[in-house]
C-alpha cells in the first residue's frame, strides 16, 4: 500500500454551507498506471450513504443551471470506461464500468423527484 508523505488540503465553504476539499498527495514511489484504480474512484460508493452527485440535465432536465446550448457544461453522462486512461491532453478519464465489465445499476432519488440510474462498483 503506498503512504503520502506531505498531504495538502484545503477546505472551502460553498455559498450553501457546503465543505469542498482539494487535495493533494506527493507520493515516495512513482503511481503506474494500473495502480490507479485502486487508488481513485469516479464511481458511486455504497448506494446506502448519502452522497453529493450531479443532478439530472440533459433531456431529464434541460434546464438545469449546467447546461448550455443543450449540452452539460460540466460534460454528463460520462461514457463507461473499463480502466482509467489518459486523454491526449494527459487528463485521466477514470474508470466508470458498466455492469458488464463489474459494476452496477444503483437507482438514487434526486431532490427534484426523479430517479437516476448510475452504472458503478
Amino acid at each position: 500500500m503506498w503512504r503520502p508523505p506531505v498531504p495538502m488540503y484545503s477546505i472551502e465553504w460553498l455559498k450553501r454551507g457546503l465543505p469542498h476539499v482539494h487535495i493533494l498527495i506527493w507520493l515516495e514511489e512513482k503511481l503506474l498506471r494500473n495502480q490507479i484504480d485502486s487508488i481513485i474512484s469516479a464511481e458511486i460508493p455504497d448506494p446506502r450513504n448519502q452522497n453529493m452527485i450531479h443532478g439530472p440535465s440533459g433531456t431529464r432536465n434541460p434546464v438545469s443551471p449546467c447546461m448550455k446550448n443543450g449540452k452539460c457544461t460540466k460534460k454528463y453522462p460520462r461514457e463507461m470506461i473499463r480502466e482509467t486512461v489518459h486523454n491526449d491532453k494527459g487528463y485521466p478519464l477514470y474508470r466508470r464500468r458498466a455492469p458488464e465489465d463489474g459494476g452496477k445499476i444503483v437507482d438514487i432519488q434526486t431532490r427534484s423527484g426523479v430517479i437516476k440510474s448510475f452504472d458503478n462498483s
